[in-house]
């Protein structure tokens, strides 16, 4: 017999928060994410999206890159069906922005559910971006160094240099902490700001057991002579097939990446120095792929939509919850 009840939403999201009309589709300031959006819970939260995604429970193809030449900016459409949401961020990466004071990444993510096609919300996705990313990080650190691991060099002072410094701290307990930037007197202030010491990139890298590389250079800033034994450096700033943070001599040791089919498309780092791809960070972390044995691990990090679904979710549930 057929039924007069209308269908209600799923529990997972509050009726009176995300309702069936397009036009009362919530929009969600970086305001509102912020206010609930704890990196001791993405850590966890992309542990699993990795894993899920290696696995073959994403739907997730290469992100479509758009340039915008005449203002030195991309364009980057990401989208993702992952269990029981999809949707898509629009990421606009402007590096020249930092000079006018703006961020460099801004973004926006729709959420959708997958078993209607219903829209539930448009978020801001710089915060998301900006987090999510230093998560990651730390899942690979978590992973990927050593236990004893006291020592971190970043390479950068800017968005991804803090939130990195704050992602790692969950996982490894640093207490000498190195940072090197293009920009001297940033360097000097990013330093200041959280105890660090501000030296040259070579001084930072040598004998550091972790190292993070997130600037905006095209060309490489850290050398693989530079590197410890036993070292892990997250590469996270070069985006694109002919973008490279580190040198071949860098490359040499095990190379982890997020995703397999995108790394062989946009990771400069990888393609110039010819290297090969040991295992996605979600095989390792399933343990379908074995532990990297090389003197020195590289986990390269392009950023996947299902990492921003998942970090998406993590915000509609908490805001439920309150």
């Amino acid at each position: 017999m057929r039924s007069n009840s209308v269908r209600q939403p799923s529990p997972i999201f509050p009726v009176n928060l995300f309702r069936n009309s397009v036009t009362s589709v919530p929009f969600l300031d970086e305001a509102a994410i912020r206010s609930v959006l704890r990196l001791q819970d993405l850590i966890p939260a992309m542990e699993r999206a990795l894993i899920d995604f290696s696995a073959g429970r994403v739907q997730q193809p290469v992100r479509s890159l758009i340039p915008v030449p005449h203002h030195g900016g991309i364009m980057g459409f990401m989208p993702a069906v992952y269990g029981e949401i999809m949707g898509a961020k629009l990421v606009n990466v402007y590096p020249g922005n930092a000079a006018l004071g703006l961020p460099t990444h801004q973004a926006i993510i729709a959420i959708f559910r997958s078993n209607t096609g219903e829209p539930l919300a448009v978020m801001d996705g710089r915060l998301i971006t900006e987090l999510r990313t230093a998560a990651v990080s730390a899942v690979a650190t978590s992973l990927l160094s050593s236990p004893t691991a006291r020592t971190l060099a970043v390479l950068g002072s800017g968005v991804q240099a803090r939130a990195h410094v704050q992602a790692l701290a969950l996982v490894r307990k640093f207490d000498d902490i190195r940072v090197w930037s293009r920009n001297t007197q940033h360097a000097e202030a990013f330093a200041s700001e959280i105890g660090a010491t501000s030296t040259p990139a070579e001084d930072a890298v040598r004998s550091a057991d972790v190292v993070v590389t997130c600037t905006n250079s095209p060309e490489p800033v850290l050398r693989g002579a530079w590197l410890k034994s036993g070292a892990l450096v997250n590469a996270v700033g070069a985006v694109g097939p002919t973008r490279r943070e580190l040198d071949a001599d860098a490359m040499r040791g095990a190379v982890v990446v997020d995703s397999r089919d995108a790394a062989l498309e946009e990771a400069g780092d990888l393609l110039l120095a010819g290297a090969n791809i040991h295992a996605e960070l979600g095989e390792l972390l399933a343990g379908t792929k074995p532990r990297p044995q090389a003197e020195t691990t590289v986990f390269k990090s392009l950023g996947l939509a299902v990492e921003d679904l998942a970090a998406a979710k993590l915000v509609l549930e908490k805001l439920q919850r309150q």
